[in-house]
């Protein structure tokens, strides 16, 4: 069986799919949610709520398309 790398998963993805990625940094992982701006074979480039994010695909452990968020709900009166 032949299983693709997160990195190809996100190269098959079109540009302003709404992505998660999980990547190694010093100590651990971490993660950044947002939609795919540009996915190569040295780097991911991902727009999340703190600006574009890039991620080397070697660092990369994990990564998905996810669903639209949801809708906000009206405030409580």
């Amino acid at each position: 069986m032949n299983v693709p790398t997160p990195a190809a998963v996100l190269r098959a993805l079109p540009e302003g799919a709404r992505v998660v990625v999980r990547y190694r940094i010093e100590g651990g992982f971490t993660d950044v949610l947002g939609y795919l701006v540009q996915a190569g074979e040295e780097s991911v480039t991902v727009s999340g709520r703190r600006g574009n994010v890039i991620v080397p695909c070697a660092l990369i452990t994990a990564a998905k398309q996810v669903p639209p968020p949801p809708e906000r709900r009206s405030p409580r009166n």
